[in-house]
Formats: structure tokens, C-alpha cells, sequence
């Protein structure tokens, strides 16, 4: 704790200060948050103009407001002068403020009780107060002895709360609507989902919470709040968890390429808090594990590794779900015998739309491992080259598995891929991959094997 902060300022005359110019509070406040650090904050406030010039003081504006950013409208109203006040009224300002001012020094007699009180002006407020009583330079001590500053008043430009000062001309009087809109930092949202899986019935629950964070010194009341899911100027991030791309239009309202949240009623964003409200509730998703093994060359391992363990699942209508889903982490859950919830991964999602499927990274399995081995590589021609792979899925469980192998780079640097053999049908989701299906008995093993011819352009 700062030293000038231990000092209580008694504030009487704070009041008429903040009443020498026109106060208006919010009617109607409305924020829409992106996920960048950006916010655009709506605010109409109804105000009593007087004709002709005067000023409007705002407080409860955003302590982190772009200040280049502000508009202000009201019918027959035009701005002269604006400006942001966001020196925040404390004891330490109070001080800082007092530099080279008289201040009443109060010290109480921890026996008797009994108070003195001395005329001080304060020299300094750097690492301690120091002051000078009756010609003599004095450093405040740093204890727990009783003793206050008595101040005159409150400091020209010192504020309660973080306040916008519009200087305006009016061409009549009388109450009417204003409208005052600005963007900030310092708010902020991300999607949180918590995904509860039961493998023996192969469904899942899923639900979507918004986690709203202000860091802003402002408290907001009553405030409609809307959720911009997408990058607004800024560059988009990729995840690998989305297995194809979906073609549903969802209910959710769009803005350019950007889905707008809208949620339900009207709630307090507290200045240093962070809370959550619902806006995804799926129930009895189908759902399934599945595990995966992704292989972006051909190599041999001396051993083997565990494969992915996955939740698959469709983000579609018929699902139960549809809607297009923020980006954001995905914890999972899965019930144990006796019914209770265990934490068992957590993967990442992009921004996810409508009818996709997608599959999340949970973990690596212990007993369902894959081991790769180059069988070997032919040079058939200057332009056409063939490579043997194989790749030895064993599976240490009691129940029969399937193992999806994701092959990738097929077409990186080919003109032409053919499969000559291969031990189980391939599929080709896409032109750089192809996936094949092993099933593996329980306490058993099997083994793809494939050669692949490559054409080259030149």
C-alpha cells in the first residue's frame, strides 16, 4: 500500500463540485463486445438542456474510452468542446493533488484520546508524505498511529467516477434524449463450453457459457449486452479440431461474416469482475470415441505411441445443436461408475459453423498404440516415384476398437497420387489426406499396409 493511501480524506465538498455543471445518467445502455479487445458501448441518456452554450457532465463513461472515438447526438444540440476526466477521486490523488497546498493534520493520543489538531502544507508525496508544520520539514510517519488529513475541498479535475465533459450549444431548453456512443478496451468475452460425454449411450450434453471480463475502472448497469463471434480487422486463428466444414445457416444474427450473440435480458458487467451467462444448451447430442492416428510423412518408429483419444460429433440441426459455435475451449466430462462427473480432457474449437463435425483431442490412450514403418520407397522414373507403408495397431483393451489413419501430404508436392494396394479402402476427405478405417480385436492387433505411386509435374 502506497503511504498517502493511508491517510482517510474527509470529502464535504465534494458534492458542490460535482454540481456546478449538469449531470445526466444512463437511460438505456447497450454494449456490443468483439473478441479483440474492443467494445462498442450505446448509451442514451435523457438530459435537461439549457438554450445556449453550457456543459453536460457524463460520468460512468468506460475509464479506458477512446476518447477519439465519441459521438454525441441530441435533436438542436451541437458539441463546442469535449473532454474525459479519469483522474479517479482516492486518498492517494487527494494527496498528490495537495502538493504545495495547506492541509489540516489531526493526531490522536493513542492513551488519552484526545485530538490536535496543526496547519501543514504538504511538500512532497514521493515515496511518504512530507510536510512542513510551524517552519519545521516533517516526514508523516509510517504506523498505525490515529492520524487524518482534513482537506478544503475536492481538486478541480478530480473525479468520482470516470467522467465525459461535453461543452454543448443548444437552441432551446427542455428535456430530451441524447445519445452518446464511444468504443473501449478493457472489456472482453470468450466462449467456455462444458461437454458431458456418456460413452455407453453414445450421447452428450453440451453447454456454452459467455465469460464476460471488465478490467475497466466502470461499473455497467442494466446493460443489454451483444457478443461479436469473428475477427473484426485482425488476423483469423486456425484449429485442427474440425473434421469438415458445415453448410447450416444458423438462428444466430449475422454481421458481415461475424455472428452477433444477443443475451437474454439485461444484466451488471461490475468493474474487476468476471461472469457467465448460458447461451448453448444441448442435450442428448449424439456423440461417440474414437480414435485417431495423424501421420504427416512416411517414417519408421522403433516404437510405438498412443493414438488420440476423441469425442466426435456433429454441430448440426439434426444433432440437436446448429447453431454456429464462438471459438473457445471444450472441456470434457465423462461419468464414472458411480454416476459422478470426472474431468478427462479438454480441447480447443475455432470458430465453428453450423453443421460441422468435428472431433476433440482429449488425450493419448494407454492401450491403443500405433507404430509406423516405411517398407520401402522405388523410384519408378524421373517423374514417378512408389512408397510402401505400414502401420501396426495394437489394442491392449477388452473390446474391439476402430482406429481412424490420417495420412497427410498427399498432394503437397505431387502432380498425380494413385493407391496401387492397400489392406483396407481408404477415403479421401480432402485432397492432401486420406483416412482409413483398421478395426482391431479386443487384445489384438492389425496392420494397414498401402503403396502409393506419386507423379511429379517435371
Amino acid at each position: 500500500m502506497k503511504p498517502a493511501t493511508r491517510f482517510t480524506a474527509i470529502l464535504g465538498a465534494m458534492t458542490a463540485v460535482l454540481a456546478l455543471s449538469a449531470q445526466a445518467l444512463a437511460d438505456d445502455l447497450q454494449i456490443t463486445i468483439y473478441n479483440d479487445n474492443l467494445s462498442l458501448v450505446d448509451d442514451v441518456r435523457s438530459i435537461n438542456f439549457a438554450k445556449g452554450r453550457s456543459v453536460i457532465e457524463l460520468p460512468n463513461v468506460s475509464s479506458a474510452i477512446d476518447p477519439t472515438s465519441v459521438g454525441f447526438q441530441a435533436d438542436g444540440v451541437s458539441i463546442v468542446e469535449q473532454n474525459f476526466d479519469f483522474d479517479l477521486l482516492s486518498p492517494a490523488k487527494m494527496m498528490e493533488k495537495a502538493v504545495g497546498q495547506v492541509v489540516t493534520i489531526v493526531r490522536v493520543n493513542p492513551g488519552s484520546g484526545r485530538e490536535t489538531r496543526q496547519k501543514a502544507k504538504v511538500l512532497s508525496v514521493n515515496n511518504g508524505v512530507i510536510i512542513e508544520v510551524d517552519g519545521k520539514i516533517e516526514v508523516l510517519r509510517d504506523d498505525n498511529l490515529p492520524t487524518r488529513v482534513i482537506f478544503d475541498g475536492v481538486p478541480k479535475n478530480l473525479r468520482a467516477k470516470p467522467t465525459l465533459s461535453v461543452q454543448v450549444q443548444s437552441d432551446r431548453a427542455g428535456a430530451r434524449d441524447a445519445k452518446l456512443t464511444y468504443l473501449t478496451s478493457g472489456l472482453s468475452w470468450r466462449a467456455d463450453y462444458v461437454l458431458l460425454f456418456d460413452e455407453a449411450a453414445g450421447k452428450m450434453d453440451l453447454q456454452g457459457w459467455a465469460t464476460l471480463g471488465n478490467l475497466t475502472n466502470t461499473s455497467f448497469e442494466n446493460v443489454k449486452t451483444q457478443l461479436v463471434a469473428g475477427n473484426v480487422n485482425s488476423r483469423s486463428k486456425g484449429y485442427g479440431s474440425r473434421r469438415g466444414a458445415g453448410t447450416e445457416a444458423g438462428d444466430v444474427e449475422r454481421i458481415g461474416d461475424n455472428y452477433l450473440y444477443t443475451l437474454p435480458g439485461r444484466t451488471t458487467i461490475a468493474s474487476k469482475q468476471t461472469k457467465q451467462i448460458g447461451f448453448v444448451d444441448g442435450k442428448n447430442v449424439d456423440a461417440a470415441k474414437i480414435y485417431e492416428y495423424r501421420a504427416g510423412g512416411f517414417r519408421t518408429d522403433n516404437n510405438p505411441s498412443g493414438v488420440d483419444v476423441r469425442i466426435a460429433f456433429s454441430n448440426s440441426r439434426a444433432s440437436g445443436l446448429g447453431n454456429p459455435l464462438p471459438q473457445g475451449i471444450v472441456r470434457v466430462y465423462a461419468k464414472d461408475k458411480k454416476g459422478r462427473a470426472q474431468y478427462i480432457g479438454e480441447d480447443r474449437i475455432g470458430h465453428v459453423s453450423g453443421g460441422s463435425d468435428l472431433s476433440l483431442r482429449i488425450g493419448a490412450s494407454f492401450d491403443v498404440n500405433v507404430q509406423p514403418t516405411t517398407i520401402s520407397r522405388k523410384q519408378v522414373s524421373k517423374r514417378v516415384s512408389e512408397v510402401t507403408q505400414s502401420y501396426k495397431v495394437t489394442n491392449a483393451t477388452n473390446k474391439p476398437v476402430s482406429v481412424f489413419i490420417r495420412q497427410s501430404g498427399i498432394n503437397s508436392w505431387t502432380y498425380k497420387t494413385e493407391i496401387l494396394s492397400e489392406t483396407f479402402e481408404h477415403k479421401r476427405p480432402d485432397a492432401d489426406s486420406m483416412i482409413w478405417e483398421v478395426p482391431v480385436p479386443a487384445e489384438g492387433e492389425a496392420t494397414l499396409t498401402f503403396t502409393l505411386r506419386t507423379t511429379t509435374r517435371r
